[in-house]
């Protein structure tokens, strides 16, 4: 069994002796020894590689969502069952969230980020075979699977907390998020010349997308397996006190129980879920009310990119408002941003204007729950219980984010997009309560 010698002056509870941090996929190499001097190194070298890896995946996954739906209206041959295209893409990252910490949890960050993204991989290739030979239900185990890559970008965020200081937590986890940006940009624009790669090879042109996904997925699997090394949550457990190295304590139940056990974890659970739940609601059918009151395709995408803008660009600075403020302040201001964007998206009417300030404020709130709620979670558990409570974590948010997504259409259909923006300020209700509930022992 192969260790890097590692040790710390710094971290609240690290040890100050070198310690031995496993590593299993390197078992004939010698030790390498790594002074305290390298210890912020190897946090900006994870980081480093983090941010490419997430610009590559986030690229790829932007790059297959942009033509979802088309593809599936194209396959099936009903607009009826278009939708159903992404709702798999959701389910499949909800549901691969907790073998993947599963894996993480036994085996470090590395093997369960690489194996998600062969799985992504493996999912744009079947939707690209389904494409090819019209089958719609191949078409959805595909989009399954390639949710596993999206599964991938969000728990690379929590990879970027392992080796951080608590102190600067959420900066890190904002910085991984924020180059979430790039590919999220980059992705639908290379739509169109990815479906003309495949026009010579009797594949539909909304399939090309996925074909390009495929391989970058596969080029960030690389490059997570060859360049994340050593793996940081290894070493993050291998520095910390010896109470939390209890291998009991790194099952997927002792982080159900960690978070159940913790008010503070419940809060970022929730904190999470309902910013997700929110968001993805209320975005996915601004886009149709937009259609209804006269709105350009040209316009919905001017909309719809500065709600990107405003999910990635700044979570830079929720991180650093996170760490500096605290967690619950940051939590509390994403509730506020949060409501404001239910009132400015469902007044706005016919006001395109009004609704694209709503959408990026939408998207500002959203920032700022995902950031100070992951960060909360991480330094609400023990660190053995850490991977498995962030499995839990994104499993809900996903689970909650399908129910929501799946609802929005329901209720816009029967109701109206205002109605749709009163429910989302309605899920606000009980979080805002939960935050002011859960500063009062901090207060005291």
């Amino acid at each position: 069994m192969r260790g890097d010698a590692l040790c710390s002056r710094v971290g609240a509870g690290w040890h100050t002796a070198p310690v031995l941090i496993p590593d299993s996929t390197a078992r004939r190499r010698p030790s390498v020894p790594v002074t305290p001097e390298d210890l912020a190194g190897l946090r900006r070298r994870v980081t480093a590689v983090l941010v490419a890896s997430q610009i590559l995946g986030g690229l790829g996954v932007a790059t297959g969502i942009a033509l979802a739906a088309v593809l599936a209206k194209q396959v099936s041959g009903d607009e009826a069952l278009s939708g159903l295209a992404p709702t798999a893409t959701v389910a499949g990252t909800a549901l691969l969230s907790v073998p993947l910490a599963a894996l993480m949890t036994a085996r470090g960050r590395r093997p369960g980020l690489v194996l998600a993204y062969l799985i992504g991989a493996l999912g744009a290739g079947v939707v690209v075979l389904a494409a090819a030979v019209g089958s719609f239900p191949l078409l959805l185990v595909g989009m399954a699977g390639f949710g596993a890559a999206s599964s991938a970008n969000l728990q690379a965020r929590f990879a970027a907390a392992d080796l951080a200081e608590p102190q600067r937590r959420a900066r890190a986890i904002s910085n991984v998020v924020w180059a979430t940006t790039i590919g999220a940009v980059l992705g639908p624009n290379i739509a169109a010349p990815a479906g003309r790669s495949v026009a010579g090879l009797g594949i539909p042109a909304a399939a090309g997308p996925f074909l390009w996904a495929a391989g970058v997925f596969l080029v960030s699997a690389v490059m997570v397996q060859v360049l994340l090394r050593p793996d940081p949550l290894l070493t993050a457990r291998a520095l910390a006190p010896e109470e939390e190295k209890s291998a009991g304590a790194r099952s997927i139940r002792a982080g159900f129980a960690a978070v159940a056990a913790s008010p503070r974890a419940r809060l970022a659970l929730v904190t999470v879920a309902v910013s997700h739940t929110a968001m993805v609601s209320i975005m996915s059918m601004t886009p149709v009310d937009l259609g209804h009151h006269g709105a350009s395709i040209d316009l919905i995408g001017l909309v719809i990119s500065g709600h990107i803008a405003g999910m990635y660009a700044f979570s830079p600075v929720m991180g650093r408002l996170s760490d500096r403020l605290g967690r619950l302040s940051v939590i509390g201001l994403a509730v506020g941003l949060l409501a404001c964007a239910v009132l400015l998206a469902g007044t706005a009417g016919g006001n395109h204007g009004q609704t694209a300030v709503g959408l990026f404020v939408l998207g500002l709130g959203w920032s700022a729950g995902l950031v100070s709620g992951s960060a909360l979670l991480t330094d609400s558990v023990p660190q053995a219980a850490r991977a498995a409570a962030q499995g839990l974590s994104d499993l809900t948010m996903n689970t909650a984010a399908g129910v929501g997504g799946a609802a929005a259409g329901l209720v816009v259909a029967t109701a109206s997009y205002a109605w749709l923006n009163l429910a989302a300020a309605c899920l606000l209700l009980p979080l805002a309560a939960l935050a002011l509930f859960s500063r009062r022992p901090a207060t005291r």
